[in-house]
């Protein structure tokens, strides 16, 4: 298996993250137990998850994923071959985004607790927190990294300015820096990624892992038309991908998938894998035929033409 150094830290990964978003959600106990093992058996190893799964779910309250990924670790006593992904900020009841200094070292605590164990290897600020300064964040995290709760921090859904802006902040008050940004990014959501924050995190060798790798599920191919979009409960958020230029993606999509025999979900992951900039997309799977379709993308190696064809099908208006 490939592995591929996460930015500037010292964590390698293989070129997949596993989405823990279904754990205790879409995907119970023991089906999650199957999945993790199912994954990790294939020489991955890295999995993300977050304060938040699935907290908007009917009954949860939040940190139903991470108990489940704790459980699993400890029962499989398999910690040393796992990189550990989790992210805070998120509203877990306080009614807003949350990136203070106390409320960080309230969260990772009960993160630690649900995953049972003494490090989490990369902490992701989950959403941007105008309201907490820079430092306050970066400083509350270094406080987590001398004490050894944390290994790496990170960042998702930050624009350009906001990433400059934070490294900025690390820079000149001595404190760790993002080191991983996670952007939503995939064939048809390219341009929020594509452009100057690329380019940022390329020129300051930030490593990149994208969630939405499979556009809600619109890549894997099965959603056509208007009447595909009662298939699955995701439907009524893949309608805005019925397009001229989805439809031109989902052709391309057609035409590598019939040259390499493998499906669109596999095609889509291979060119985000094989993407300049991108060290792993992420994606998530709720039954085994999934998660081999995920894990037989690391080993699907895409022509030039392949990536050519996709990449002007794609090319943003």
């Amino acid at each position: 298996m490939e592995m591929r150094q996460l930015g500037r830290t010292d964590l390698t990964i293989a070129p997949l993250v596993l989405g823990g978003n279904v754990f205790g959600w879409t995907a119970d106990e023991k089906t999650s137990f199957d999945l993790l093992d199912r994954f990790v058996g294939a020489g991955l190893n890295a999995i993300d998850t977050a304060d938040v799964y699935s907290r908007w779910a009917p009954g949860h309250v939040g940190g139903e994923s991470e108990a489940i990924i704790g459980k699993w670790m400890k029962s499989r006593k398999n910690r040393d071959k796992v990189v550990v992904i989790t992210k805070v900020g998120s509203d877990m009841g306080q009614g807003k985004v949350d990136l203070s200094a106390p409320y960080i070292e309230q969260a990772v605590e009960a993160s630690l607790k649900r995953l049972q164990v003494d490090t989490i290897d990369l902490y992701l600020s989950h959403w941007p927190d105008e309201g907490t300064p820079y430092h306050e964040t970066l400083g509350a995290y270094q406080r987590l990294i001398e004490k050894g709760k944390i290994r790496h921090v990170g960042a998702s859904n930050l624009d350009a300015g906001q990433l400059r802006a934070a490294l900025s902040v690390a820079s000149q008050r001595k404190l760790p820096r993002y080191d991983v940004l996670q952007p939503g990014y995939n064939l048809y959501d390219r341009s929020s990624f594509d452009g100057p924050l690329r380019d940022l995190c390329m020129a300051e060798n930030i490593g990149v892992i994208t969630y939405f790798a499979l556009a809600r599920g619109f890549l894997s191919g099965k959603y056509r038309g208007e009447a595909d979009l009662g298939k699955s409960p995701r439907g009524g958020s893949i309608g805005q991908y019925l397009n001229e230029r989805g439809n031109r993606i989902l052709a391309a999509l057609d035409t590598a998938s019939a040259r390499h025999n493998a499906t669109q979900a596999e095609v889509a992951l291979a060119w985000l894998i094989a993407r300049d900039g991108v060290t792993a997309p992420i994606a998530s799977a709720t039954t085994a035929e999934q998660m081999d379709s995920l894990i037989r993308s690391v080993s699907l190696e895409l022509t030039a033409a392949d990536i050519t064809e996709l990449d002007q099908a794609s090319a943003p208006a």
